[in-house]
């Protein structure tokens, strides 16, 4: 008979107000869920956590007597909650507590406590596998870094319905990836509603993973998920400054040459009235050194026509942007009024059928771009992921596969004929093919 994992025992020493006590129980909810014992005293726990009080200095020395008598009776403490804000303050005391983390960190607290004491995980007998419930395809999966927007573009209403930017700690992203990783996946998408944004809220902050630490910011997220061996994939970057640091990764090959960059527009004026950045010419000379640094370099994005205010002329400085730009997979838009959006006091909408007339023009335009950079892919040779195997019109079991400049869903793919003597690729499988042929959207190869 097959022998049961031993779960792995916590303590908890919960000090504070009632919201802290709220904090605890979640703490202990979630590692419960995950197969964790309480321990109710400290010689029987692999690990204590001490959520403390920071709110008056008699709370902080209670505090810092709790975490005190913890590494006495058990040496393996993780500090959360209040005071946890001030590490210097608490490690100044007790050097050798596991880790601190603040209030309302619920993931680094639960991060700390995997690398303390990791859990045991019985594929006989637990209900939810170590990565979690997935919906997507087992190869491919979705990461998500941050909630929330700091941003306050007219014609969005993210802000008002998930909050402002909640990013999280570095080291609780990297383990959730690893997760993944070892479940089998192949490929990481990064999203958040901003991922370039990602750790501003928390001043890019460190947090610990197996004595090593991660700054939460996009490059040092980018460049450790660029360590784990599989395809890693940005979505939703905002052309800040410190994207142009991604480029040498993608360069190297640590994470794939692909950037989704929603740009909107282009035209200043309606970038203005969307409260977008509005300097189109300066991300043109930086499209054209991104590239120049890294050539295979995908950029894809989101435009939205008929913003109200939208000129024929601010139209026609989209078209115009568009071709030089040079993008290799775009989306758009007609514009749409949102309930609560701030873009609904602007005024002078545009006609309904001026706004389809554009968004066929716009799509004329980009299907000639997209066309023209297909088409210098083929006699290329490359790397592609495995989504599916499937039959063609004329019956015959034709590979469906996606290049690096690909996501799943949204941009084209990659098909090859499967021969007779051929044994079909796994899911997930990295095939290297040739490309014979392209047309608006999608390849067509032979293995190489």
């Amino acid at each position: 008979m097959k022998q049961i994992a031993t779960p792995p025992r916590v303590g908890l020493v919960s000090l504070g107000c009632p919201k802290a006590l709220v904090d605890s129980e979640r703490i202990l909810t979630t590692l419960r869920s995950e197969g964790y014992e309480v321990s109710p005293t400290y010689d029987g726990a692999d690990a204590v956590i001490v959520n403390t009080c920071g709110f008056l200095d008699s709370a902080k020395a209670e505090s810092l007597e709790a975490i005190g008598e913890a590494i006495r009776e058990n040496g393996r403490v993780i500090v959360t909650g209040c005071m946890g804000g001030d590490e210097d303050a608490i490690r100044a005391v007790h050097p050798n507590v596991l880790a601190v983390t603040g209030p309302h960190q619920y993931e680094a607290v639960v991060g700390a406590v995997h690398e303390a004491a990791p859990p045991a995980h019985d594929p006989m007998i637990d209900l939810v596998p170590p990565q979690g419930i997935k919906l997507t395809p087992r190869h491919y999966a979705y990461l998500k870094i941050s909630e929330g927007c700091n941003n306050s573009c007219t014609f969005c209403i993210i802000p008002d319905l998930r909050g402002r930017l909640k990013s999280r700690p570095a080291a609780a992203v990297v383990r959730e990836a690893e997760k993944l990783v070892e479940s089998g996946v192949r490929e990481l998408m990064v999203i958040s509603q901003d991922t370039s944004a990602y750790g501003v809220d928390i001043k890019h902050a460190t947090s610990n993973l197996r004595d090593r630490e991660y700054r939460a910011h996009m490059t040092d997220l980018a460049s450790a998920l660029g360590d784990l061996g599989v395809w890693v994939r940005l979505h939703y970057v905002y052309p800040y400054p410190h994207v142009d640091q991604v480029i040498p990764l993608m360069a190297e090959g640590r994470i794939l040459p692909y950037l989704d960059i929603p740009f909107q527009h282009a035209a200043p004026n309606v970038l203005k009235a969307m409260k977008r950045p509005a300097n189109q010419d300066k991300v043109l000379e930086r499209i054209r050194k991104w590239r120049e640094i890294c050539p295979d370099l995908t950029i894809r994005s989101t435009f939205i026509v008929g913003f109200p205010g939208e000129t024929e002329e601010d139209f026609e400085y989209l078209l115009d942007w568009l071709e030089e730009a040079e993008l290799d997979r775009v989306g758009c838009f007609k514009y749409e009024p949102v309930e609560g959006a701030q873009a609904n006091a602007i005024g002078d909408p545009v006609p309904e059928d001026e706004k389809e007339d554009r968004w066929h023009r716009f799509m004329e335009v980009q299907q000639r771009v997209s066309a023209r950079r297909l088409a210098a892919k083929v006699g290329r040779t490359m790397d592609v992921i495995v989504d599916d195997v499937s039959e063609n019109e004329d019956g015959d079991e034709i590979i469906v596969a996606r290049s690096a400049a690909d996501a799943p869903e949204i941009d084209g793919n990659v098909f090859i004929p499967l021969g007779p003597d051929e044994a079909v690729p796994e899911t997930g499988a990295i095939l290297k093919v040739t490309i014979e042929e392209a047309d608006d959207y999608d390849l067509w190869a032979v293995r190489a």
